[in-house]
């Protein structure tokens, strides 16, 4: 019995850094960091383009929204973990204010759409999280690696290129993320399998056909 016990409290602890690690607010960054080293066509970007991209994605969807749900938690009611479903609306609202704030920066500059297109998505994916969010209790980490899959899924497919290892790693990272949601009673396999497939969807169609 001990030995289980400390056998569930190293695996919890190894959920709660793996959801912290690929926390929604570090996706983005992750995912453009893969995607500008990754075999597609985002290798003819210059140096100083790919730090700009860099900065900009940093910026607006980590390091922002990091910022106002740290003000909002200077407000005794409001749960720095977002477990209840009212804590969520205001930090998804601002965060797709932040995201439209980026597309806004890219577009003025001349590079490749997959970038803004990303953000533009990204957007109308936190805009269903909300509505979802007003009557159920959907999984924001799922519905940000969907997104990732869903958005590596699409090039791979419009440009005939297959950076598999990126490809396997990020399917990995999702089965991971789920693991570790199911495990600290986060969601139900409903709400992360729900979560999933509306970030994957929306990211690949978008991508894919526009």
């Amino acid at each position: 019995m001990p030995g289980f016990v400390k056998n569930s409290s190293m695996a919890k602890k190894a959920a709660r850094i793996i959801s912290t690690i690929f926390h929604p607010f570090l996706i983005p960054v992750l995912g453009f960091l893969a995607l500008l080293n990754s075999n597609f066509y985002f290798s003819a970007l210059s140096v100083d383009a790919k730090r700009f991209i860099f900065l900009v994605v940093f910026f607006t969807t980590a390091i922002l929204p990091m910022l106002s749900v740290a003000v909002l938690a200077l407000n005794p009611k409001f749960e720095i973990s977002m477990q209840r479903k009212r804590d969520r609306i205001i930090p998804l609202l601002s965060t797709a204010v932040f995201y439209y704030v980026g597309f806004l920066l890219l577009n003025r500059i001349r590079i490749f759409p997959i970038f803004k297109m990303f953000l533009i998505a990204s957007i109308l994916v936190i805009v269903l999280l909300v509505i979802i969010t007003l009557k159920w209790k959907i999984s924001i980490h799922m519905a940000s690696v969907g997104g990732l899959t869903g958005t590596l899924f699409a090039l791979s497919f419009k440009t005939g290129i297959n950076p598999l290892p990126i490809i396997i790693s990020v399917v990995l990272i999702s089965g991971l993320v789920g693991s570790a949601r199911l495990l600290l009673n986060k969601h139900t396999l409903a709400q992360l399998v729900t979560g999933y497939g509306l970030g994957f969807l929306i990211l690949y169609f978008v991508i894919y056909f526009i």
